[in-house]
Parts: structure tokens; C-alpha cells; sequence
């Protein structure tokens, strides 16, 4: 009879083994978040750049519009639903409140909350 220790270590392996299974997609790579491809040729900035910093770019879009009445569109968030706006079966762009909407494909991978759309809406005005 195996001791309890070496009982719960085999255990504890056969957990991981099974639990990484689960865990791994068809081409056998950790579960990342799906992010949908954007419809322009490129993005107002590169992919890297715009993954660490695009809410210090929001945020600062916000500050200009709100405190100096400044409007521009290159960091606005209107221009980002525009160009990454996900689209279900039925042609309409998703809202925030379901999972393939783009802001929430990274944001509910990291657990960040997203809190712009409290007041903004999450898609585009008018459908392609």
C-alpha cells in the first residue's frame, strides 16, 4: 500500500495533467483570448503600442474633448467601434454585454473591467 503523502502526489498529478488538457486548444497552446481582426488596413498605431497603451490614449482623448473642448478622431472611441466592431449571425454589431464584443475579448482574459460603456455606446451608430 502506498503512503498517504505519495497517494496525494499522484493525485495531484493525474489533476494537472487532465486540467491542462482541458485548458489547451486544438494546436495545443495555452487558452488565449481570441481577439477579432479590426477592418482598416492598419490600426491609428501598431498592434504592440496599442495593447499597452490604449488607455492612456482614451483617457487623454477624454480629457482633451471634456476639459478643452478639443475633438479629434485618431484616439477617439468611436473610431476604435468603428474599425473593430464584431458582428453576430443576424449582420448587427454586438454590444458589450456579449462575450465576442472586441474590447472584451482581452479585457475579460486579464479581469479588467471595462467602464466606458457606461455612458458611451458599444457599437458602431450605423452597421457597414
Amino acid at each position: 500500500m502506498l503512503p498517504r503523502r505519495a497517494c496525494i502526489f499522484m493525485l495531484m498529478i493525474m489533476l494537472v495533467g487532465v486540467g491542462g488538457l482541458a485548458c489547451a486548444d486544438e494546436t495545443n497552446h495555452a487558452l488565449l483570448p481570441v481577439i477579432p481582426e479590426g477592418r482598416g488596413e492598419t490600426c491609428v498605431e501598431d498592434t504592440d503600442f496599442m495593447r499597452r497603451n490604449h488607455m492612456e490614449l482614451l483617457k487623454h482623448q477624454r480629457d482633451e474633448t471634456m476639459l478643452r473642448g478639443v475633438r479629434s478622431e485618431k484616439y477617439s472611441l468611436k473610431e476604435c467601434l468603428g474599425c473593430h466592431a464584431v458582428y453576430g449571425t443576424d449582420a448587427v454589431a454586438v454590444t458589450v454585454s456579449n462575450p465576442d464584443h472586441f474590447c472584451r475579448s482581452c479585457h475579460d482574459y486579464a479581469a479588467v473591467s471595462i467602464d466606458c460603456f457606461q455612458c458611451h455606446a458599444s457599437r458602431p451608430e450605423v452597421n457597414p
